[in-house]
């Protein structure tokens, strides 16, 4: 990330922060950053459960879904 992109960012937070809008909600600053940890949280837990040897065991993946999730912060959406 840039450092002008860092400072637009810090500024969007800080703007939300301060008038008491949520960060993480929709539209919110933070939210992308939630997304991509929580996308990569799943990939990694089925990379755990599906090593090699469950894959020479047959069990392989069928592909990518989205799917909707609902927090206290909003819903969003992750592939």
């Amino acid at each position: 990330m840039s450092n002008e992109a860092q400072s637009d960012l810090e500024k969007k937070i800080l703007e939300q922060f301060m008038s008491g809008k949520n960060l993480f909600g929709e539209g919110g600053a933070l939210a992308p950053m939630l997304k991509n940890v929580i996308e990569k949280a799943l990939e990694a837990e089925m990379d755990a459960h599906l090593d090699d040897q469950e894959r020479t065991k047959g069990n392989k993946r069928n592909g990518k879904g989205k799917k909707t999730l609902k927090s206290r912060f909003g819903s969003f959406d992750i592939d």
